[in-house]
């Protein structure tokens, strides 16, 4: 998804970076630095793939996020977006989901709202704790 986006950003001419998990630990160290210190008057987007930036790391140059594709586990989502929502973060966040109408992704997103029920009902798990995507879930998120 990452790829799909990046070229129409920078033939709109968007400057961009992205980060995902084909780079190892020191190669994404150098995009957060480079993203923490974009100007504002020169915006930079950064390309992040969830499981990627969704724990210890700080991205605080970033006021907008736009999620495009959810996570069965709403933790996730819940780790990425506070990355953004740290010390130190000056502007006003804002978080979009961009989700397809009668998608597999609109089926994961009903999925989490099933999984944050259950533990809002005091299971004594945390989304997070959670262990996987089952074979009902699957079913679920699949239409059958």
């Amino acid at each position: 998804m990452l790829l799909l986006l990046e070229e129409p950003l920078k033939a709109a001419g968007f400057k961009t970076l992205r980060l995902d998990g084909t780079q190892n630990a020191r190669q994404r160290a150098q995009v957060i630095e480079q993203f923490q210190l974009s100007k504002v008057d020169e915006p930079m987007i950064l390309l992040a793939s969830l499981k990627s930036s969704s724990t210890g790391i700080n991205l605080t140059a970033a006021s907008r996020v736009y999620l495009m594709e959810p996570w069965w586990n709403p933790a996730v989502e819940e780790q990425a977006m506070d990355r953004v929502h740290r010390i130190g973060q000056k502007e006003e966040v804002k978080i979009v989901r961009l989700i397809a109408k009668n998608s597999i992704e609109e089926k994961i997103l009903q999925l989490q709202e099933r999984k944050k029920e259950i533990t809002s009902r005091g299971s004594g798990r945390r989304s997070n704790d959670i262990a996987g995507m089952g074979i009902n879930d699957l079913r679920f998120v699949l239409g059958e």
